[in-house]
């Protein structure tokens, strides 16, 4: 362990790594070492987190957890539940993100330490753009200065963590200029008296952000090479992917040229270190679960014997038989819907996986080529070249937004209307113009979870179809509840195409299908004079 850590403040990473699972290794039997082995976990995960590793560090925390309540000092609990914090965060989950700081507030004793989980809690609403609230538990803290009496040197740290939570919240407010400028820049002035470049990158990126807010271009370039230069210092791969595309905004055209290049590298580079990682996290999770019910039978095993010898002094030697065959059947059918249970499951992941790398490839690698081919073959200092350069940027990012919303979660709460709307308007573009009515003509609160999510898949693949079959510059989406049904009609004035009918109809059969999971019908208009029409119906 003191190997470990003096290769750690070094900045020797890879070095620590590989002391801190010796050290794991050593805890054996882990009752008698528990402080050592989640202490231990807790550092691995710190230092895979920094380094963008997030399904390892899930999995090292998962060997935590069921010795938390074994260790001497409510630490190491506190440290494991916000680790599990920061995995949920970095993977797009706020709401477990929240869950488990709260789990760790209640587990912390010190002010100090509450300070620090409430600081992160307000971070995770600013993720969730509930800045009003970030900015009621921050204005509190900030001023005081809250000492670490064990560890004095995690005072400022901590400061100017608190300072630049309240300044990005006053930001993303908007009317708190000055106050946002006070917040960041004294955060700025704390953090640099760390001399550490991974805190540095958030506050340099603050100060692009607030300077692209308010519109001063040289300084917002100033902070985005900034953030970037920390983030390499740093050896932090995710923030340096983060700080170039910042970069590529703020910069001139040959400069962006060049970032666009090093940021594509870089992106490639970190897919296959991820894939690598999220394959051993499978294994990690098949083994864990695997060596969870090995021992779960042997406990079953020894439970029964203790039960036969019991048994056998007023019992008949055909009870028992009889016991033992009730028992092992049971356990045998548990394990049998369990595993097949699991191996659905995984082939379901794996397909998903599938379809979305090869719809990633098919929309984008086209767009990519042509990018690549355009910075080469014309002078991005001409304004109508950056300003096309531009456009094939904007585009790449509007279809990777696209693929992301088609297999994001769907809403299903009281925002289901305001996310369906804002999907649908995703297909507007200056071809093409769409109207919704009656969307908010009935409540959708009392219609049932998974008819909502159906309607969602089947308007976007309905649009995703008509995008690519038809011509039209004019679409309407209409809503109606007849009596105890709710009808959608998608009409357009684009071609008519009836020669392609059956290719429609194949193309959506699984909106048919989807339709009939609720119970509803899907109807084509073949005899439409103008433009395509198509509806559907379900009970409500």
């Amino acid at each position: 362990m003191d190997k470990a850590n003096a290769f750690w403040d070094s900045g020797k990473t890879d070095s620590a790594i590989f002391y801190f699972n010796k050290t794991q290794s050593l805890c054996v039997p882990i009752e008698d070492y528990a402080d050592d082995y989640v202490g231990s976990l807790n550092n691995s995960v710190e230092i895979l987190q920094r380094n963008g590793d997030y399904y390892e560090a899930e999995t090292k925390l998962i060997k935590a957890f069921p010795y938390l309540d074994k260790t001497t000092n409510v630490k190491y609990a506190v440290n494991a539940y916000t680790f599990m914090a920061y995995h949920y965060y970095y993977t797009y989950d706020n709401e477990k993100a929240l869950h488990y700081h709260k789990k760790a507030l209640k587990k912390a004793v010190s002010t100090f330490r509450k300070a620090r989980i409430l600081s992160e809690i307000a971070f995770t609403y600013m993720q969730q753009k509930k800045y009003q609230e970030a900015v009621n538990l921050l204005e509190p803290l900030v001023k005081y200065k809250i000492e670490d009496k064990i560890t004095p040197s995690n005072t400022n740290i901590q400061r100017a963590s608190i300072l630049y939570n309240l300044g990005l919240s006053y930001l993303r407010l908007g009317n708190h200029k000055e106050q946002a400028f006070k917040c960041l820049n004294e955060s700025l002035e704390v953090t640099l008296t760390l001399n550490d470049d991974y805190e540095l990158i958030g506050n340099y990126y603050a100060f692009y952000l607030y300077y692209s807010k308010y519109n001063n271009p040289e300084l917002k370039k100033i902070n985005a090479i900034k953030a970037y230069n920390c983030a390499k210092k740093a050896k932090s791969i995710t923030n340096q992917i983060n700080m170039l595309t910042g970069l590529i905004e703020a910069d001139d055209a040959k400069n962006s040229k060049k970032h666009w290049k090093i940021y594509s590298r870089m992106i490639d580079s970190l897919a296959v270190s991820r894939k690598k990682a999220k394959n051993q996290f499978a294994d990690a999770i098949y083994n864990s679960k695997k060596d969870k019910d090995e021992n779960l039978e042997l406990k079953n095993q020894k439970a029964e014997k203790e039960l036969e010898l019991q048994r056998q002094k007023n019992r008949s030697y055909i009870s028992y038989v009889v016991i033992f065959v009730s028992i092992g059947s049971l356990v045998f059918i548990i394990f049998y819907v369990i595993t097949k249970g699991r191996k659905e499951s995984n082939n379901e992941v794996f397909k998903n996986e599938m379809r979305i790398s090869e719809k990633l490839q098919f929309e984008l690698e086209k767009d990519i080529d042509k990018i690549l081919s355009f910075t080469e073959n014309y002078n991005l200092e001409e304004e109508e070249n950056k300003e096309k350069f531009l456009f094939y940027l904007n585009n790449i990012y509007s279809k990777t937004r696209n693929i992301s919303r088609e297999n994001s979660e769907i809403a299903t709460n009281e925002n289901f209307e305001k996310d369906l709307k804002e999907m649908i308007s995703g297909y507007t573009n200056q071809k093409l113009n769409i109207i919704v009515n009656g969307l908010n003509a009935f409540s959708w609160k009392k219609i049932d979870r998974v008819k909502k999510i159906t309607v969602s898949r089947v308007l976007q693949e309905i649009l995703d179809h008509m995008k690519t079959l038809n011509d039209a510059s004019l679409a309407s989406i209409t809503f109606k509840k007849e009596e105890r049904n709710i009808q959608i009609v998608y009409i357009d004035n684009g071609k008519k195409i009836s020669s392609e009918y059956f290719i429609l109809e194949k193309r959506l059969q699984n909106v048919e299908n989807r339709i009939k999971t609720i119970k509803g019908t899907l109807n084509f208009d073949k005899e439409s004079e103008n433009g395509f029409k198509i509806s559907f119906k379900f009970p409500i």
